[in-house]
């Protein structure tokens, strides 16, 4: 199953950032009362009515108001654009007006385009904090796009009326059989790594454009091989730039693309410019895939080009690992998609990568594991004074790996102790290139399997890797 993806579209200053924080329960989006505070894309994940799904704070769609010298009609097309691109990369939209300020006419050059969609729309009228506002909401009616639902994301009023008609939308959760599932690979990095020069050079031929223009490809290409007699789906993203790269435009939402090819995918692979070296972006980019919980490689591209001694290669591979030491379970492969150098091994090695998540460690052998871990480091517990015991552990799931160790207070485990087991879990049984989930839950819970609220869960996380700036 795929998470729908929603995008809080509208002029800017209408309360998308607000209401994007009131979803996810954090505050992640800048807030402020100037219009067009918000310029990166910043996502999170929210849960309504049984549904869990992707929601998108996005910059307000009137930036040619920033620019006096653009006449009204660039200002409209510019308008206009974005809206259409909101409605093709996400599953659904919420078109969030000011009830304060009343119907203008970017609202209507908005509306023009979503009448014509195929994705819901669901018309949200922010800032109705009093009974006349919610009354005044009512002129909203003129932009034809439905019941507009009165709300105040800031009181939290009327929030749960919105999140009702959204998710009542949404197509219904796609079961896959078994059986039918095959390896899908995401080609994920910044623009003009080469990662279409990559697909091209796996598939042999001239799939995708290439250039050295950054940000050549705009959506994600799916492309079907044959590997030893299984199939193999190949998706190439656009690249996500770095903060203040991204064109005021289509660009902006590469990575609603990037996020949905992370999602469809089993391993992603992580291209770096082996002559630009490791940036910012490219751990960003790392812990998407790391929330998702994918397995991931880290390909070093054009490594061809780089002049090299007899230190290099150790020096390269060293700082790799320093930079995405929150992954240090990762592969590194050093490779030039334009020479061929290595790249035979790509796919080999996201299936190595793919069958892991796939391993499953039987009861019993993970109990002796357990009994032989905590004999060598005992378990320390986080408050002073406090008993803690680990009874035994369960691994009630595959791809990826999730580990249930039951305790008799799961609240006292260090967040430390999770990492252990973790390495140690590791040494034994491999698990290369993909997350292990931890779950400590007190023995009292036993019978609810489900992840449930109280459950210390340990997974790694890189730093400052929450959104994508730009």
């Amino acid at each position: 199953m795929t998470k729908p993806i929603v995008a809080l579209v509208g002029r800017p200053n209408v309360g998308k950032s607000t209401f994007f924080n009131r979803l996810i329960g954090e505050r992640r989006a800048i807030v402020e009362d100037i219009p067009g505070t918000t310029r990166d894309r910043i996502y999170g994940d929210s849960f309504w009515n049984g549904r869990e799904f992707t929601v998108v704070d996005t910059a307000g769609l009137l930036f040619g108001g920033e620019d006096p010298s653009l006449p009204f009609s660039e200002i409209s097309r510019r308008t206009r654009e974005q809206a259409r691109v909101a409605i093709d990369e996400a599953d659904g939209v919420i078109f969030m007006v000011d009830g304060r300020e009343g119907m203008t006419t970017a609202d209507n050059d908005v509306a023009d385009i979503l009448r014509g969609a195929t994705k819901p729309v669901v018309l949200a009228v922010n800032k109705c904090d009093s009974t006349e506002r919610n009354l005044d909401a009512v002129e909203f009616y003129a932009l034809n796009l439905g019941e507009p639902i009165p709300m105040s994301a800031f009181h939290s009023l009327g929030t749960g009326d919105v999140l009702d008609r959204m998710v009542e939308a949404f197509e219904p959760n796609e079961i896959v059989e078994e059986g039918e599932h095959h390896l899908n690979i995401a080609i994920v990095g910044r623009p003009n790594v080469g990662k279409s020069s990559l697909l091209n050079k796996l598939l042999g031929e001239e799939r995708s454009v290439v250039s050295a223009i950054p940000g050549t490809t705009r959506d994600s290409i799916d492309t079907d091989i044959t590997f030893y007699g299984q199939t193999v789906t190949l998706i190439d993203t656009a690249g996500i730039r770095r903060s203040g790269r991204i064109e005021q435009g289509i660009e902006q939402y590469s990575v609603l693309r990037t996020m949905r090819a992370i999602e469809r995918c089993d391993v992603a692979l992580l291209l770096i410019d082996a002559e630009e070296g490791i940036t910012a972006q490219d751990t960003h980019i790392a812990g998407m895939v790391l929330d998702a919980r994918k397995g991931i490689a880290i390909m070093v591209n054009k490594w061809d080009v780089v002049e090299k001694d007899n230190d290099t290669y150790k020096a390269f591979e060293d700082k790799v690992r320093d930079e995405f030491k929150f992954i240090d379970y990762a592969p590194i492969l050093f490779i030039s998609a334009l020479s061929g150098q290595r790249v035979s091994r790509v796919i080999q090695l996201a299936q190595e990568i793919y069958d892991q998540r796939q391993k499953r460690v039987p009861t019993g052998e993970l109990n002796n594991f357990l009994r032989q871990s905590v004999l060598d480091q005992p378990p320390m517990a986080v408050r002073k004074g406090a008993h803690l015991r680990l009874y035994y552990a369960v691994q009630p799931q595959i791809d990826p790996p999730v580990f249930l160790f039951f305790a008799n207070d799961g609240d006292l485990v260090h967040w430390s102790y999770g990492r252990y087991l973790e390495n140690r879990l590791r040494e034994r049984y491999g698990f290369g290139g993909t997350p292990i989930v931890i779950v400590f839950r007190s023995r009292e819970n036993e019978r609810d399997m489900p992840k449930k609220k109280g459950d210390r869960e340990t997974t790694r996380k890189p730093a400052n890797h929450g959104s994508i700036k730009g």
